[in-house]
């Protein structure tokens, strides 16, 4: 499902973190904020708690955006959910809760069409998530509509070798590890992206012509959708969706 991308007529748009500019980042209220927008894709993040539980988080520690302190792995799952997630954001939004990868595939499960980019986060137990998540993923019926995302390219490299995924990386000053071997990092890429103050039509120009997929993010307002889409990118994921499915014509609310 995820190689339609490859024919997409259309500008694709992903919701970064859900609707990260809105709502609290990586929980089940931006995620479904960000699908009653009418995006066509989710991007969210991944990491594994002391427990062993694979969790929707972004940063290494909870700090920024939980009400609690230190790393995710020194958590356990209960632990991590009885922190609040939403409070920092705003205090509307106190009690929101650390979901599970678990509770946002039940999530998905009523989007049957919606494409996926799962990142997963450099760390000492990157592979152990990359693991579960396939599995969790596959359970669910989802991992058909997966691009797997790391910044780190041994990341990359285990997902493509070991189960053949579809990854999308980053150039390589932005990645650890990166090997720049003829069968290195690229050779694993199915995609790769750009951030706003680095894309041009120059390096979208080369990466298509390496045979990958050029993305972009995270254009959020109307003249940055504009420049990306000038420079040819067939994707952008974006904390704010809302300009760019304007521009695109898939605005639901």
């Amino acid at each position: 499902m995820i190689q339609k991308l490859e024919q997409s007529q259309s500008l694709v748009i992903a919701g970064h973190r859900g609707f990260k500019s809105a709502y609290p980042e990586n929980t089940l209220l931006s995620f479904k904020e960000a699908l009653a927008l009418g995006v066509g894709m989710l991007e969210f993040d991944l990491r594994l708690t002391k427990d062993g539980v694979v969790v929707v988080l972004h940063d290494e520690t909870v700090d920024r955006t939980t009400n609690g302190t230190g790393p995710v792995g020194e958590y356990t799952l209960d632990e991590l959910q009885n922190l609040d997630a939403g409070g920092w954001f705003d205090k509307a939004y106190a009690g929101l809760q650390v979901p599970t990868l678990d509770e946002l595939c039940e999530l998905l499960s009523d989007y049957p069409e919606l494409l996926l980019n799962v990142e997963i986060k450099p760390s000492r137990t990157a592979r152990e998530v990359t693991d579960q998540a396939i599995m969790t993923l596959e359970k669910f019926g989802h991992l058909s509509r997966c691009v797997f995302t790391s910044f780190d390219a041994a990341v990359l490299d285990y997902l493509y070798d070991a189960y053949g995924a579809k990854t999308q990386g980053f150039e390589a000053g932005a990645m650890s590890n990166f090997d720049h071997s003829e069968n290195g990092t690229y050779s694993k890429m199915w995609a790769i992206a750009f951030p706003m103050k680095a894309l041009t039509a120059e390096k979208v120009r080369a990466a298509q012509q390496k045979g990958l997929l050029a993305w972009g993010y995270c254009p959020d307002t109307a003249e940055e959708v504009a420049y990306a889409k000038s420079c040819g990118v067939t994707l952008v994921t974006c904390n704010d969706p809302r300009p760019a499915l304007e521009a695109a014509g898939q605005l639901v609310k």
